[in-house]
């Protein structure tokens, strides 16, 4: 039994060795099989076959949903807009406008706009001339209801007057920099357009903030002479020492930073702070204005009474008498009847005038005769109560 086992294995090499093993099926005719291929099943391979790269399927990447964001304050569209605000100023009155659209939000008949020049101030004029762009604009069709303007934060530079040239804030300079406020203020009050003008907030440099208020204290005095209205930001950027502050409460009172790493622009909720200073001055402007379905009526040149009949004195109970005119009188009672318009006029002071009947009875007079004046006599006068009758709520007796 293990001579024929051993036959077996030393016949199966030596097949084997012959057929020359797996290492010659790659050279073999597709068509062609040996029999070692045949004896283990082997398919055969196509001729040149070359092995096919594995490809690599990408990892699944998971897609990542850009977030909804949802405002507690959705946008309301500006339909039907009466009023108008321009913005106007360097860069600090660009984002005080962006806070003003945040602040007018809802409002659908206010629209802001927005006109604000970076890099622009009163002291460049070559740069950007603001008095002359405003002249402009109020003298366009542009429709402008209310002006708002913030400048100063570029204006720390000298001032040329023709070949002088002038350092900041010496008197000259001074003088200069007030005529070209009074040439925008000016502005508005020609054209009866109000003007709101924002101080400048404090700066975290030291000496930038000290010459803004100097700035401030013209803005101030000019825009007022002129007839606008100014609006001081300061407090609103200080802390209980009146020093600059970078964070604070907002609008709603919350502790935030106001101010950016610059020390100077506003954050979002810095800009929405500041436009509620400014924000309280429109409302209050809008409320004040006289509104366009107000129709004016006709006036008397001579006296400037109502010249339609039935708005002056008396003309509305006579336009009355004439509509009921022909209608037949209603049966009422006499008293009804003869109403009077208002009855006799009776002195406050002095000594009234007799008349027939008095105005006042004795108390005997006013509880009259019989047994209901001599029930009120005893309970009123000698203070005796009255006896319980059955069924009253005063009348405890048991009953039977």
């Amino acid at each position: 039994m293990r001579l024929r086992s051993l036959a077996m294995v030393l016949a199966a090499a030596c097949l084997l060795l012959l057929t020359g093993g797996p290492t010659s099926l790659a050279q073999q005719q597709p068509q062609q099989r040996s029999l070692f291929q045949m004896f283990w099943q082997i398919p055969a391979q196509p001729r040149n076959a070359t092995p096919q790269p594995r490809q690599r399927v990408a990892p699944a990447v998971r897609r990542r949903d850009a977030p909804v964001v949802v405002r507690d304050d959705p946008v309301i569209p500006k339909v039907d807009v009466t009023s108008r605000i321009v913005v106007m100023g360097d860069s600090l009155a660009n984002l005080l406008a962006n806070g003003l659209d945040d602040a007018l939000n809802n409002r659908p008949d206010v629209e802001v706009i927005h006109k604000a020049k970076p890099d622009s101030g009163l002291v460049r004029s070559d740069f950007y001339d603001w008095p002359k762009t405003i002249s402009e604009l109020l003298a366009s069709d542009q429709k402008i209801s209310i002006g708002v303007v913030l400048l100063g934060l570029n204006d720390r530079q000298p001032m040329r007057e023709g070949e002088t040239v002038h350092e900041p804030l010496s008197p000259r300079w001074l003088e200069l920099y007030s005529d070209r406020i009074d040439a925008i203020a000016n502005a508005f009050a020609g054209k009866r357009v109000p003007l709101i003008w924002v101080g400048a907030p404090p700066m975290q440099n030291g000496r930038l903030s000290a010459d803004l208020v100097t700035f401030n204290d013209l803005y101030r005095q000019r825009v007022e002479k002129a007839g606008g209205q100014y609006v001081d930001l300061w407090g609103g950027f200080v802390d209980a020492e009146n020093r600059y502050a970078a964070t604070g409460p907002d609008v709603s009172g919350q502790p935030v930073r106001l101010r950016l790493g610059d020390g100077i622009h506003f954050t979002a909720a810095g800009a929405r702070k500041a436009a509620h200073f400014v924000d309280l001055v429109i409302r209050r402007m809008i409320e004040a204005a006289p509104q366009n379905s107000v129709i004016a009526l006709p006036v008397s040149p001579e006296t400037g009474a109502p010249s339609a009949p039935e708005l002056q004195p008396g003309g509305v109970e006579r336009l009355i008498d004439q509509m009921v005119a022909g209608v037949p009188t209603i049966g009422l009672p006499a008293a009804l009847q003869a109403r009077p318009l208002a009855g006799p006029i009776q002195p406050l002071t002095g000594q009234a005038a007799l008349s027939e009947q008095p105005l006042l009875a004795s108390i005997a007079e006013a509880r009259g005769r019989g047994d209901a004046a001599l029930q009120l006599e005893r309970v009123f006068g000698q203070g005796i109560a009255p006896d319980p009758l059955p069924g009253r709520l005063d009348d405890y007796r048991w009953p039977r």
